[in-house]
């Protein structure tokens, strides 16, 4: 028989679904199948009638899709339910488990990830599913850079400046990958930038802090698998010349983690009362994302100076600004562009109307810009499209329309463009390849 109940499980309440006896012992497998030890997140109530005692392979429910994947050591499909798209991954029973504790050990440090959603154990057969949410507007990295040049400039150095991010952000939570690849990476849209989402886990390790020798083993990883990715796309196209390309490219992650490893640990010697140093050290770090949690002032240093140490937090400083100003939930280069436009409507509304605004330019910006804006750009994204990317990219189309023009041709004039090219973004299928806005400015 089953017996069902809800746990609260590292903070949050699962339901369990157990095949158990009258007695609550194990019940002896049968013949054919036997339901495992299920674990579901709540919210996923609409999982529960799944095929789950039987291999992946063997399921047959509707609502599979097909997905462009990348190669995996494992069999993973793809099920649409009540629209939401979910990954499952049957592998081995030990390996799952370590997958599903490390995914949900990133998800509650904020860390980018995909969400885990649940994990079937089936010991008899040594294996589990493991069910995660597909990331919502990502895409892979054949997909992404076979939109856009992978040569020399800001869409490719965005892509490695991403995956550098990432795996500072893992060893900085003491979490080693040991497989760092493109091919383990789901990349979105973040306003300018882009953002790098770890999916595959398998090979992760959680520690309460990474040796230097870890950190370099596992960046040494990332160089190679990396190098391996682009000259493996390089070799796809048939642009053979790129492959030499394709390995320094990869190399420079490496210099791109170690310049932001040394801004995030360096401890600068100061004067005692040098208060304007170390608020430049903090906005330094506010600009790369970081709120800084606390200040700290060692003395010790020669000539009667002090170190500085900041401990810093995860990348969300702009993007907790923002909801705070607003209510608006968004990722921080996107909550970065929001603020900024902000602040330019805030200091023209002033200067127009001769008169401080106080405390009411966020809810005017809110009223008379964003929320008009974003209701005409919805009626084009649709549901599923990320409506606060395709304000930023109808930003990014009124720069450069302003550009050409040689003077600012206004929100109005941006929007009519913007949308009669479809509010084109990659991520969409039929998003418009061409379009300014497919390749963001150059830093």
């Amino acid at each position: 028989m089953t017996t069902t109940r809800v746990e609260e499980v590292e903070g949050l309440a699962e339901l369990q679904i157990l095949d158990t006896d009258g007695n609550g012992s194990a019940a002896e497998s049968s013949a054919t199948a036997r339901f495992p030890r299920l674990r579901l997140r709540q919210g996923a109530s609409e999982l529960l009638g799944l095929s789950w005692e039987l291999p992946l392979a063997r399921w047959h429910e509707d609502g599979f899709r097909e997905m462009q994947v990348g190669p995996s050591r494992h069999l993973v499909r793809f099920l649409a339910t009540d629209g939401r798209l979910f990954a499952l991954k049957e592998e081995p029973l030990e390996t799952a488990q370590r997958e599903f504790a490390a995914l949900r050990h990133l998800e509650e440090l904020g860390l980018p990830a995909v969400s885990t959603i649940g994990l079937a154990e089936a010991p008899d057969r040594d294996t589990a599913i493991l069910v995660t949410e597909y990331l919502a507007n990502s895409l892979q990295y054949r997909r992404l850079l076979m939109r856009f040049p992978l040569g020399p400039g800001s869409y490719r150095d965005r892509l490695l400046d991403a995956m550098a991010w990432l795996l500072i952000d893992l060893h900085r939570a003491g979490v080693y990958w040991g497989d760092c690849s493109l091919a383990n990476t789901l990349f979105r849209r973040d306003g300018d930038k882009i953002q790098a989402y770890l999916v595959d886990a398998e090979t992760s390790e959680v520690h309460p802090s990474l040796s230097d020798g870890q950190r370099r083993n596992d960046l040494d990883i990332l160089v190679e698998n990396v190098a391996f990715g682009l000259a493996d796309l390089a070799a796809y196209q048939g642009r053979l010349e790129d492959l030499d390309a394709a390995i320094e490219a990869a190399e420079s992650v490496r210099e791109r983690y170690e310049l932001l490893w040394e801004k995030l640990h360096e401890t600068p010697e100061l004067r005692p009362h040098d208060r304007h140093a170390i608020e430049k050290r903090i906005r330094k770090l506010n600009d790369l994302g970081f709120s800084v949690d606390e200040v700290a002032l060692e003395p010790g240093a020669p000539d009667g100076l002090v170190r500085l140490t900041l401990a810093v937090t995860t990348r969300l400083f702009h993007a907790r600004h923002l909801e705070r100003k607003t209510g608006i939930v968004a990722m921080e280069n996107q909550a970065r562009l929001l603020l900024n436009d902000l602040h330019e409507y805030a200091a023209w509304l002033e200067w127009f109307e001769g008169r401080p605004l106080g405390t009411t330019g966020p809810e005017r910006w809110l009223r008379d810009v964003f929320r008009p804006t974003t209701q005409r750009l919805a009626e084009v994204v649709g549901p599923d499209g990320d409506i606060v990317q395709a304000y930023c990219d109808l930003l990014e189309h009124k720069w450069l329309m302003s550009e050409r023009a040689g003077r600012d041709v206004g929100l109005e004039a941006a929007i009519e463009s913007y949308l009669a090219l479809g509010a084109p973004a990659p991520e969409r299928p039929g998003g418009n390849e061409e379009s300014p806005v497919s390749a963001p400015a150059a830093s």
